[in-house]
């Protein structure tokens, strides 16, 4: 079961593994063990019968998705995605009147709960949903979506696209060297020219 699973495991997963960091908007505190985050749970669905917001929505769905991350139940993981996932396309849908800001946090979740997806299952269709959330915002030059459109783009084997936003992603402020020369999905083409330049112009 999903409680007994405390924090030794998955807790270094979400504070050390850039990967997995990539995946938690961390809206809230970052929790030690799953009760402490079911407990969460259950005061921000009260929340949400009394005061429901967008910003709300995005603090819900991050709860799950730290549970899919403890978790070691494929069953579970998916339950918990295809939560967070319902919270996030309606928040995005509802709040006719949000700041560009939040619905932008709100689009980048949505894409991640996909990925994660994808990880789990390895569809193709979900990188492709995450292409499709993500390629309209492009123009607000936010890391997370040029990051996330290159996961997606190599996932189907879109190499073209997949050098395309890495290369805008590079330019970010917010570029995680770590994460691009870690991350198990672009292992295929880590020997590329172009990917071993992208990398050195950062190492110095």
């Amino acid at each position: 079961m999903l409680l007994k699973a405390e924090c030794s495991r998955a807790l270094l997963i979400l504070k050390f593994d850039p990967i997995y960091r990539l995946f938690i908007y961390e809206v809230g505190p970052m929790f030690e063990n799953t009760k402490q985050i079911i407990e969460r749970i259950g005061e921000t669905d009260q929340l949400y019968l009394t005061n429901n917001t967008p910003e709300l929505a995005l603090e819900r769905a991050d709860l799950r998705l730290q549970l899919v991350v403890f978790s070691n139940s494929r069953q579970e993981q998916i339950h918990f995605l295809q939560e967070a996932i319902v919270l996030l396309e309606q928040a995005r849908i509802e709040y006719e009147e949000m700041p560009m800001r939040v619905y932008l946090d709100l689009s980048i979740q949505l894409a991640k709960a996909y990925m994660m997806y994808f990880d789990i299952s390895k569809e193709v269709r979900f990188a492709l949903i995450t292409q499709q959330i993500l390629k309209p915002l492009n123009q607000h030059a936010h890391s997370d979506i040029y990051f996330l459109l290159a996961y997606a783009s190599i996932s189907k084997n879109e190499i073209a696209l997949t050098r395309h936003w890495l290369m805008k992603y590079s330019k970010t402020s917010d570029f995680d060297l770590e994460l691009l020369q870690t991350h198990p999905a672009f292992k295929n083409i880590r020997q590329d020219p172009w990917f071993v330049e992208l990398l050195q112009t950062k190492l110095h």
